[in-house]
């Protein structure tokens, strides 16, 4: 969830959904509209998109980034179109990972921007054409903007995590939903389910019975050997922190500690000192994750806090090894056809 997002929307529904129930249900006629009727701007390279039905981490970023990776074995020249998180810049930017901090492009940008260059700017129409000219770039990978309905995707994978799924399956204010689940079904291509869990099996079944296929996928550590019997304080500005604790756990780690902040957190210096001294004091290793890191990079972090910090990296693994390939080249299926029309 994000830092707005309130604990309720992952409960069972109570007296506030049902209190909000009017404004969801105006949210989601809306959102619902707006993705069936507005106008997609057509870009001359194929669009694929990963997103989510809900607010909140899914998964999508280690996922694009392995799409991105097949890419490139596929002899395509992919790059990300991003919103960025409370980034701040006017017009289209491609992200610098060695000097832009996460307040300007967003944290998530600044992870992708290793793998492939990152266009962020809310026109992604703009940001298309700019990774195209400037860059070469002939794979454009959308990382969020399933609902924006401002250009034309030629796939749209949807990620939705096993262990929270929809939530309390409510719109916006009431729970996490960005729209109906029905509605958005309607525009996508692949649904893919994210980790361990049964929290997501409900709306992989209306996948399935709409056509959708339907694919697997979890996240595996990058440097599990590094973290094997290690004791850690860990901590997480994430959507949902306790998912990095069980793969901290996952990997042989000791979690002896924890400290959850909100998503996107951009921490203050007398919150690192406090984390800092803490794990001095119970002899813990600091560790948190990619997200995070990317943020502290060009932060307030005290002098030294970065040198005696650990980060967890993850992949995204597909259950079956083609997949990636076969939705990258759907994909391409797609585009051509779309070119072929006009």
């Amino acid at each position: 969830m994000t830092s707005e997002a309130p604990p309720f929307w992952w409960e069972k529904p109570d007296w506030r959904v049902l209190a909000l129930s009017p404004a969801s249900a105006l949210y989601g006629m809306v959102a619902g509209r707006r993705m069936r009727h507005a106008p997609r701007e057509k870009v001359a390279a194929p669009v694929l998109c990963v997103g989510n039905l809900t607010v909140g981490g899914s998964g999508k970023t280690p996922v694009a980034i392995a799409l991105a990776k097949q890419a490139r074995l596929m002899q395509l020249n992919p790059g990300f179109l991003s919103r960025g998180h409370g980034g701040s810049f006017a017009k289209p930017h491609v992200v610098d990972a060695h000097h832009d901090a996460a307040k300007h492009v967003g944290d998530e940008p600044l992870l992708l921007a290793e793998h492939a260059p990152v266009a962020v700017t809310a026109n992604r129409a703009a940001g298309a054409k700019l990774l195209m000219e400037e860059h070469g770039c002939d794979f454009l990978i959308m990382d969020d903007g399933f609902q924006s309905a401002r250009i034309h995707i030629d796939y749209a994978l949807v990620v939705v995590d096993a262990r929270f799924g929809i939530g309390n399956g409510r719109v916006i204010p009431g729970g996490p939903l960005r729209a109906k689940v029905v509605d958005q079904l309607v525009f996508t291509s692949g649904l893919l389910k994210m980790g361990e869990g049964s929290a997501a099996d409900t709306v992989v079944r209306q996948a399935a019975r709409a056509g959708r296929p339907i694919f697997l996928a979890h996240v595996e550590p990058a440097n599990p050997a590094r973290f094997a019997g290690g004791r850690f304080l860990a901590f997480a500005g994430i959507g949902h922190p306790e998912k990095f604790f069980d793969t901290l756990r996952g990997a042989g780690g000791e979690v002896a500690l924890s400290r959850a902040f909100p998503d996107h957190h951009f921490y203050a210096a007398d919150e690192l000192a406090d984390l800092a001294t803490l794990a001095r004091r119970e002899g813990l290793r600091l560790v948190t994750t990619a997200k995070d890191a990317a943020r502290l990079r060009h932060g307030t972090a005290p002098a030294g806090f970065l040198d005696q910090l650990d980060v967890l990296e993850i992949d995204a693994v597909f259950d079956i090894e083609h997949v990636p390939e076969r939705i990258i080249g759907e994909t391409l299926d797609a585009w051509r056809l779309r070119k072929m029309r006009g």
